[in-house]
């Protein structure tokens, strides 16, 4: 049995054909990461089309108002907030979910909940980590693998963030910590293109640019929330921007 094993190629199985195994796990590392963005994608019954994280508000302000404001709104979103909070927290609860860390998630989990210093940030995170968490239970049966913490996410009251639970469904992936930030990271700019689009508004050209924009800043988002030691709440400009949303007179976003 042994010297069967030694005569085996490295990287092969018995019965395989050379270069069978290298393509194999090719096929599997890309379709790992094409799950990565399927749970990061806006387009999952999660109701993340239906927020602007307060692009409508600085809409309505006049200090978003065409395709260059817009880049500019959403590109310091993305390095100021997205990068130094979310993506932190992505990284956190997939190393949490990974050592089966449950007070670690709760305490991610609070930090998210304190920090949004608004109602309607509040109401998004909670939302969309509760609708995400309902989407992965239809799935577990018969497609995700065993997830050990799975109970303690429905225990958090009053609701799981989303980034809590999208960091531990990445872990239960398998999936590595980067690959799982660069897609939140492209699932977040992916919708707030679109909420540009029909809220400035853009046209769909102005708005594949402004995609691509984001795009090109997104690994180094992912850098800087790699190397940070903990996650940072620091926005006020957004802050204000969602404050004034909830009492806006006409409105596309639930914020």
């Amino acid at each position: 049995m042994s010297n069967l094993r030694t005569n085996i190629a490295p990287g092969h199985d018995a019965g395989e054909a050379p270069g069978e195994a290298p393509a194999a796990r090719a096929m599997t590392g890309a379709t790992s990461f094409l799950h990565l963005l399927w749970l990061a994608s806006p387009a999952l019954p999660v109701g993340a089309f239906s927020y602007s994280e307060g692009l409508e508000a600085a809409v309505d302000e006049g200090v978003v108002h065409d395709e260059a404001s817009a880049g500019h709104w959403l590109a310091n979103q993305l390095t100021l907030v997205v990068a130094r909070s979310e993506l932190v927290v992505v990284a956190a609860s997939h190393a949490a979910a990974t050592a089966g860390d449950e007070a670690c998630l709760r305490s991610l989990n609070d930090w998210v909940r304190e920090t949004r210093e608004a109602a309607e940030p509040l109401l998004q995170t909670q939302q969309m980590g509760r609708s995400l968490l309902a989407w992965i239970e239809t799935l577990q049966a018969d497609d995700m693998p065993p997830c050990a913490t799975l109970p303690s996410l429905r225990d958090l009251q009053p609701a799981p963030t989303w980034p809590v639970v999208l960091g531990c469904a990445a872990a239960w992936r398998g999936a590595a910590v980067a690959e799982s930030l660069h897609a939140a990271a492209f699932g977040w700019a992916e919708n707030m293109m679109q909420a540009a689009v029909r809220a400035v508004p853009l046209g769909h050209s102005a708005g594949q640019r402004l995609l691509a924009r984001l795009v090109a800043a997104i690994p180094g988002a992912v850098a800087e929330a790699l190397a940070m030691p903990e996650p940072l709440a620091f926005a006020p400009r957004l802050a204000i921007a969602s404050a004034r949303h909830e009492a806006q007179y006409s409105r596309l976003f639930r914020s």
